[in-house]
């Protein structure tokens, strides 16, 4: 990984519509040259897919929800068990195994509070080994992700 990567992921973490002629104009590359550092990027696993962010809001999923899960059993079985049924809802968005407090943190947009009432009882309230819930409503996105900061990675 070296300064010239560096700048080809930070432009594709910006804008990944961009064409590779313009992401070479960045980088102080040729577009062949940026193009297989591309390649080369993508087959080292650095770049995993590519995607469109999509505006919550325009797709009336107004509210982000963060519910906190706790299991009864921290054993292996019940976690792959709760770990295999949250993989088939397409209503959890993430799903993060924590420390602390609770055992996972999982992500949902709604539509609205009835819209998470459905998630709740459609969705939530079937995932296995669950001991107790706690949902938290975010008021306001102060600051959306748009990428990782990849200075620390420069050589």
């Amino acid at each position: 990984m070296n300064r010239t990567d560096i700048i080809i992921l930070n432009a594709l973490q910006r804008d990944s519509n961009q064409s590779i002629a313009q992401i070479a104009e960045k980088a102080a590359l040729s577009t062949s040259a940026c193009h297989r550092r591309l390649r080369a990027l993508e087959e080292e696993g650095y770049i995993r897919n590519y995607s469109a962010r999509l505006d919550p809001r325009k797709l009336g999923l107004g509210l982000q929800v963060f519910v906190e899960i706790s299991l009864t059993s921290q054993s292996q079985d019940d976690m792959n068990r709760f770990e295999d049924a949250v993989g088939r809802f397409d209503d959890i968005l993430e799903c993060h195994l924590m420390s602390g407090s609770a055992d996972y943190m999982l992500r949902v947009a709604a539509a609205d509070m009835d819209h998470f009432d459905v998630i709740h009882r459609t969705c939530l309230s079937r995932l296995p080994g669950v001991s107790a819930m706690h949902s938290s409503f975010a008021i306001r996105r102060i600051k959306e992700w748009t990428g990782y900061s990849l200075e620390r990675l420069q050589t």
